[in-house]
């Protein structure tokens, strides 16, 4: 389904310090997931923002907290967003029908979010350039899982534009300087 800025909401889920150095692609990225947040605010997309146990696992990546600067953190234990209460009704708080996902792990988290929000009949956009994993065989199997149960694959600048819709003002101005 084609992406409506009115519509979607951005989740980014667990880009947290201590996991973070052991991630395949971590660098580009990292400045996918920042550009993707810095989009979306620019769009006016609320943006839910999660950390995975945050004792164990460390804050959110300074860079990528610093752009998310205004979101609510919400901690969580479950490995899919929509199995901790919190999240989940903050999620449906919001009262969107679509949503781009974004973070860390592709194969864990994001799969387990991503599956749990189709079950509920959202529309799924995956962000397959701001989600990644330790290894590039998981990365690529949760991408290639997440495609067959019919969320949508998409990259940052794909997304963006598509919610753009149109190649002029001061919106397409600001979100042509983050693609570059």
């Amino acid at each position: 389904m084609k992406l409506i800025a009115e519509e979607t909401l951005l989740l980014v889920i667990d880009v947290q310090e201590k996991i973070f150095s052991a991630m395949h692609e971590q660098e580009k990225t990292k400045q996918n997931i920042c550009r993707l947040i810095e989009g979306s605010k620019i769009l006016n997309i609320p943006v839910v923002w999660t950390e995975q146990y945050p004792t164990g696992l460390g804050p959110t990546l300074g860079e990528v907290a610093t752009a998310l600067n205004g979101a609510e953190l919400l901690e969580k234990r479950t490995f899919s967003c929509l199995g901790n209460d919190v999240v989940s009704k903050k999620i449906k708080s919001y009262n969107k029908n679509q949503t781009l996902v974004c973070g860390i792990e592709t194969h864990v988290c994001i799969y387990q979010t991503v599956q749990d929000l189709l079950i509920k009949n959202y529309d799924v956009h995956v962000v397959t350039d701001a989600v990644m994993s330790r290894h590039k065989v998981n990365h690529n199997l949760g991408l290639k899982k997440m495609d067959a149960l019919g969320a949508n694959m998409t990259s940052v600048e794909m997304a963006l534009f598509e919610l753009q819709q149109i190649a002029s003002g001061d919106t397409f101005k600001a979100l042509a300087s983050i693609i570059k």
